[in-house]
């Protein structure tokens, strides 16, 4: 999809249009009207991502699979805090750093940034457990998990500042749609790869695995043929008071855009629901099993990503049918609701229904937000934009993971899981309140053939 007709922020280039020859990246390659897999460029960015991310998969589970050996599978009274410490070190970088590594981005060659940042963090995770093969101690982990998520500060905006610099602006709701469907599809991939792996070999060798994917996709990256536009080799000389105008001006553009808010309500929503899930729900799983491991989160993993997969091609292939309040209101109650059967029961087979179901209903959160963002920057702020975007859903999820621990400890993993789940529906009607608070966002949209099958 294509956002709503509004007028783009000062120095953003028409939506729409394309530079002369129709090559946004200035990168003087032919051919950008072929399917979008057939270009080298956006082709070697999905590859990279595609590897890369089903190896953040394997890493996610090989951390909780280190917490649950350290604490005897979860007996140990400190399993909640410790999954909260975890989650707080993936989050801090972020809250920390990203308002105002944005603005470094902005003047950054991009493909720079995302080499640098694979390549280091092919060796952070490496360094995991060897350190904790020397003495058992989580908090050496935890500070090796801070360094690695300091480098995902950095190649988040610029992975999503490259992509509309790399395909015509026609293409770019097909591109995040296909950058999406990496995603999932590695998410399922892995996690089913990581849960035997880690159950099988231990959580040591999925690590090692993650190491090798962040190289594959350095490989990958080094293949994009890539120009960096004039609004970076003519950025201003850096000052105190520049810096920090630069900073705000990422944050009025997010205030200004009605469209750019509606996709920040859905995103959020599904990060208070990761934030949940990751401690409540990893518990409320292990603790129905009868044989706890980690291959059980491993298949429900792997059944949200191919919800996530469906949802996002009928997104594509038939949602635009349909204004994005609606869309986005109706994916947050229905994954409330799947929280809520995921809640009350204790049947595997009831756990992977839902986890079906909720990764349909959260396409559209992921796939329109990013659109919606892209084009409603101009390249030279685009880092910015995303940015404050990763600031502000990590303080979501800092603040449910918060949350999750204490409900958990005080009241059970169930009463958590249902609170959650009103808090998405009640997030779902807000969604639906903006859209009619700002009724441009309610008019849906007609397909157009992008060719980009």
């Amino acid at each position: 999809m294509s956002p709503p007709a509004e007028p783009p922020p000062a120095g953003a280039a028409p939506i729409g249009s394309l530079p002369p020859g129709g090559d946004p990246a200035g990168t003087g390659a032919p051919g950008r009207g072929r399917p979008l897999l057939r270009q080298r460029e956006f082709a070697a960015l999905w590859w990279a991502q595609l590897i890369s991310i089903f190896g953040d998969r394997l890493t996610y589970l090989a951390l909780v699979g280190l917490i649950a050996g350290h604490t005897g599978q979860f007996r140990d009274a400190r399993s909640p805090l410790l999954l909260s410490v975890l989650a707080n070190m993936m989050l801090w970088p972020v809250l920390l750093l990203a308002p105002f590594a944005g603005a470094w981005v902005d003047r950054w060659n991009l493909k720079r940034v995302l080499v640098i940042a694979d390549l280091l963090r092919a060796a952070l995770v490496l360094l995991i457990p060897a350190l904790y093969a020397l003495n058992h101690r989580t908090d050496v982990t935890f500070a090796l998990v801070f360094v690695m998520f300091t480098c995902n500060v950095f190649f988040l905006p610029a992975k999503s500042a490259i992509t509309p610099e790399l395909v015509a602006p026609a293409q770019l709701v097909a591109a995040n749609g296909l950058l999406t469907v990496a995603g999932v599809a590695a998410t399922a991939v892995g996690a089913l790869a990581g849960g035997w792996v880690i159950d099988h070999w231990g959580w040591a060798a999925a690590l090692r695995v993650d190491a090798a994917t962040y190289a594959f996709s350095v490989a990958a990256i080094v293949l994009i043929r890539y120009r960096p536009g004039l609004h970076r080799a003519s950025a201003a000389r850096v000052t105190l008071r520049g810096y920090l105008r630069e900073v705000g001006e990422g944050g009025a553009l997010l205030a200004r855009h009605p469209a750019v808010g509606l996709g920040l309500i859905a995103l959020a929503a599904v990060w208070v629901g990761g934030g949940f899930l990751h401690v409540a729900g990893n518990l409320h799983i292990q603790r129905a099993a009868s044989a706890p491991g980690m291959e059980r989160v491993g298949l429900l993993l792997a059944a949200l990503g191919l919800g996530s997969a469906l949802g996002t091609w009928w997104l594509n292939a038939r949602g635009r049918a349909w204004p994005r309040p609606v869309l986005i209101a109706a994916g947050l109650v229905t994954i409330g609701v799947g929280l809520a059967v995921f809640a009350a029961s204790r049947r595997f087979a009831v756990f992977a229904g839902a986890a079906f179901g909720i990764g349909i209903a959260a396409a559209p959160a992921f796939v329109l937000s990013e659109t919606l963002l892209q084009l409603g920057s101009a390249p030279a702020q685009r880092g910015r934009v995303f940015s404050l975007r990763d600031f502000l859903m990590r303080l979501v999820f800092l603040l449910a993971v918060t949350a999750a621990g204490w409900l958990t400890r005080s009241f059970g993993t169930r009463t958590a899981l249902m609170v959650c789940a009103a808090l998405l529906a009640l997030a779902g009607v807000l969604a639906l309140a903006w859209g009619r608070l700002h009724p441009e966002l309610m008019r849906a949209e007609r397909p157009r053939n992008t060719g980009s099958a």
